[in-house]
C-alpha cells in the first residue's frame, strides 16, 4: 500500500486547539481566511487554536473547509486527512450518526407499531407554462420514518417533513435528487446549520449565517461553482418562507448499467 505523503510533518496532537491549528496549515489557510470560509470573525479561529474557546459549534465547518476528517478534529481519533482514510479517494464525508434500519415497503402497507408519515414538499409548476413555481404540500405523498428515527434526530413527528433537492449546489454532501427531511418547527437560523426554505417558489437547501442588521450569508457546499449569496433582512423577510432546519437526507443512485 502506497504510503501517502502530507504537506506538513505533524507530531501527535493532544488537545482539540492543536488539532484545529493543524487542521488550518494543512489547508494552508491563514487564521482570517479560514475564518472566512467558516463564517467567523478571525479572533474566533485564534481563541479555538489557543485553547480560550472550545465550543464544538464550528467543528463540522472547519473540517469541511479544511478537508480533515471531522472525528479526528473533534477526538483526535483515526488519521487528519480525510482523503487518504477512503479508499479510491471517495469524496469527503461529514459527521453521520446511524439512526436506524433501512426498512423496505410499499404503498398501502400498514404501519408498523413504531412507524409514521410525514408530509412531502415539492415544488409545483403553475398551470399556464409560464414556468413559475410554488413549494406546496404534495396531498398524495408521503415519507415513512420510524418514529424512533425522529426521536433520535430530537425531532417531534408532528414537525418532520421532506422534500428532494435539485441541483449540484449542495453536492459532495446532499446529492442532486437527495431525499432531506427538515423539522418545520425549527427555524431559528443557528449559524452554519442547513435549512430548506422557499425563496420565491422555489426549493432551496443551503448553509445559513445570520449577519449585522438582520442580514442573512446564504452558502453552497459547492462554493465553487456556487457562491455565497447575502440578502438584506427586508429582502429575506419579504421573499424567503422558512420551512426548517435538516435533520436527515438520504440518495438513491441509480446503476449506471439501467436507463
Amino acid at each position: 500500500m502506497q504510503a501517502y505523503k502530507l504537506p506538513y510533518r505533524f507530531h501527535a496532537m493532544d488537545t482539540l486547539a492543536d488539532r484545529i491549528k493543524a487542521a488550518r496549515k494543512h489547508a494552508q489557510l491563514t487564521q482570517r481566511s479560514l475564518a472566512e470560509k467558516v463564517g467567523v470573525e478571525q479572533p474566533v479561529i485564534s481563541q479555538l487554536e489557543t485553547g480560550k474557546n472550545l465550543r464544538s459549534v464550528h467543528l463540522t465547518k472547519i473540517a469541511q473547509v479544511c478537508r480533515v476528517n471531522p472525528l479526528w478534529l473533534a477526538e483526535g481519533i483515526g488519521q487528519m486527512d480525510q482523503t487518504s482514510a477512503q479508499p479510491g479517494n471517495q469524496p469527503i464525508t461529514h459527521e453521520l450518526e446511524l439512526l436506524g434500519e433501512l426498512s423496505a415497503w410499499d404503498d398501502g402497507d400498514p404501519l408498523d407499531e413504531d412507524d409514521c408519515e410525514v408530509p412531502y414538499f415539492a415544488e409545483v409548476e403553475f398551470s399556464g407554462g409560464n414556468g413559475m413555481t410554488e413549494v406546496i404540500e404534495v396531498a398524495n405523498r408521503k415519507l415513512r420514518f420510524s418514529c424512533a428515527t425522529l426521536r433520535a434526530a430530537g425531532v417531534d413527528k408532528q414537525s418532520a417533513a421532506v422534500a428532494r433537492v435539485k441541483g449540484r449546489s449542495m453536492e459532495r454532501l446532499i446529492l442532486d435528487g437527495a431525499a432531506i427531511g427538515f423539522d418545520m418547527s425549527d427555524t431559528s437560523i443557528i449559524d452554519g446549520e442547513i435549512y430548506a426554505f422557499n425563496h420565491g417558489g422555489m426549493l432551496r437547501t443551503k448553509y445559513l449565517y445570520r449577519l449585522p442588521q438582520g442580514a442573512i450569508r446564504i452558502s453552497s457546499e459547492n462554493d465553487d461553482e456556487y457562491p455565497d449569496e447575502v440578502m438584506t433582512a427586508e429582502q429575506w423577510n419579504d421573499e424567503v418562507r422558512m420551512l426548517g432546519r435538516v435533520f436527515w437526507w438520504s440518495t438513491v443512485r441509480r446503476s449506471p448499467r439501467r436507463k
